[in-house]
């Protein structure tokens, strides 16, 4: 029966209310430096349920040491933290302890904070190999998004590791042969899954009864069954005027300024390896000459009746230059991807405020 479980493939994240405030509440309070932590819970059918989730330990940066660009350092030590030893015994011993008190204790993943949608990098993927390489392992990233949950409306992204790209990784064939024999392009590095956020029956009852703004008027008693179900009392919470917030100049402009720092570092990534390519050529055209030497000189001995040359010199006398992996460019590809879709997703809203209020931002034509 469990083996018939685990071959449902997760199709869905479910995450309890109360593990995404715990996953925002650890994220901002780091901010800018990136915040890691493991998720736990367990699989029903295909839909991952997360049902809670601790912080790691952070790492302190010495007084003595402070520097402006301490929170980058910082970052680096905290997106390594979840393939760590010492925190790999400290889940176990967190996972150990909600045992004791009979609640899910299944480690499920782990979660990281990310800034203006920039967390598509190799920590991210060695991570997420760390938890996914033992076979039909069931975990997932939570990536929670800080700058762009602060615009007003919740980022929280679930991702695995695709099977192909799994592959490729454990053998770190990422060579432009390989690559091109397996059709192994950037779209193929992560697959998403579709988050729902889950409250409890308590809690969704509670909301239900937040009490609303008193009516200021006088109300009339209802003379049928039609009337009461015509003054419905406003849904609690409401309305939310974030999503009428014209202000574009804050995520959106630096948004393309990282876009354009990524597309830059594409161009970095194909000149290396056009210089490689260039580099490999000149090499090949001296061991052509050098074969094409050695094989004339042959004859020659030959013609003399003395014993040939070895004609496999050329390894020995001449060293090819390895070819750089292709995996930083493929992930610096998904990452302008990425960005891209910001740019698209946030444009596509803005643009329709825009309109309806272009009236108040142009002026009148006389």
């Amino acid at each position: 029966m469990a083996d018939a479980v685990k071959e449902v493939p997760l199709n869905s994240v479910q995450v309890e209310a109360l593990v995404v405030m715990k996953i925002v509440k650890a994220c901002a309070a780091s901010f800018p430096t990136t915040a890691t932590g493991s998720i736990v819970g367990m699989d029903v059918n295909g839909t991952l349920q997360i049902t809670n989730s601790f912080p790691f330990p952070t790492a302190d940066i010495a007084a003595s040491d402070s520097h402006p660009n301490d929170h980058m350092a910082a970052s680096n030590i905290a997106a390594a933290a979840p393939r760590s030893k010492a925190n790999v015994t400290y889940q176990n011993e967190m996972i150990k302890y909600l045992r004791e008190v009979n609640v899910d204790a299944n480690n499920v993943g782990w979660y990281t904070s990310a800034n203006m949608g920039n967390f598509i990098n190799t920590s991210l993927i060695e991570n997420q190999f760390f938890y996914q390489k033992e076979p039909n392992e069931r975990t997932v990233a939570l990536v929670h998004d800080v700058s762009r949950s602060s615009q007003g409306a919740l980022s929280l992204r679930a991702f695995r590791l695709s099977p192909s790209f799994m592959v490729a990784y454990k053998e770190s064939k990422f060579t432009a042969e390989n690559m091109l024999k397996t059709k192994l392009t950037y779209k193929d590095v992560l697959i998403e899954l579709p988050i729902i956020v889950h409250n409890s029956h308590l809690l969704t009852s509670f909301l239900h009864q937040l009490p609303s703004s008193a009516p200021k008027d006088e109300l009339k008693f209802p003379a049928s069954l039609a009337d009461l179900n015509a003054n419905t009392p406003d849904i609690p919470l409401y309305p939310n005027l974030e999503s009428l917030d014209l202000s574009i100049d804050p995520y959106l402009e630096r948004t393309c300024d990282m876009l354009l720092d990524s597309i830059e570092t594409h161009y970095t990534e194909l000149n290396n390896f056009q210089y490689f390519q260039r580099q490999l050529a000149r090499e090949q055209a001296k061991i052509t000459a050098w074969k094409t030497k050695r094989t004339a000189e042959n004859s020659t001995r030959a013609q003399q009746k003395l014993a040939p040359l070895p004609e496999d010199e050329w390894e020995r006398l001449f060293k090819l230059p390895v070819e750089p992996s292709r995996l930083e460019g493929m992930l610096n590809a998904k990452q302008v991807d990425q960005y891209s879709r910001q740019v698209d997703g946030f444009t596509a809203s803005i643009t329709s405020k825009m309109f309806a209020v272009k009236s108040n931002l142009l002026p009148e034509s006389s």
